[in-house]
């Protein structure tokens, strides 16, 4: 699962974007990987891991929210539906 957020386009700022992906492991875990930063450059990364999709799914519902509460906007979105 895929979300990439942006914050709105205004005069002579570059927007920011926040990119959220869940991604299985191979020790039978799951991954939330946090990407974040200007556009067109180089951004930072954070990778937490969970035991269970339910808790990885948890996580990222919280982490959308709250970069939705500070003016980003999802601008895409692959896989499964979040719900809040």
């Amino acid at each position: 699962m895929r979300v990439y957020m942006q914050t709105p386009l205004e005069k002579d700022q570059t927007p920011r974007y926040y990119q959220l992906l869940v991604q299985e492991d191979l020790l039978e875990g799951w991954t939330l990987i946090r990407e974040w930063g200007r556009q067109g450059a180089p951004g930072r990364i954070k990778r937490d891991h969970f035991a269970t999709l339910e808790e990885t799914l948890t996580a990222c519902i919280k982490v959308r929210d709250t970069q939705l509460n500070k003016g980003y906007q999802v601008v895409f979105s692959k896989g499964q539906e979040l719900h809040t």
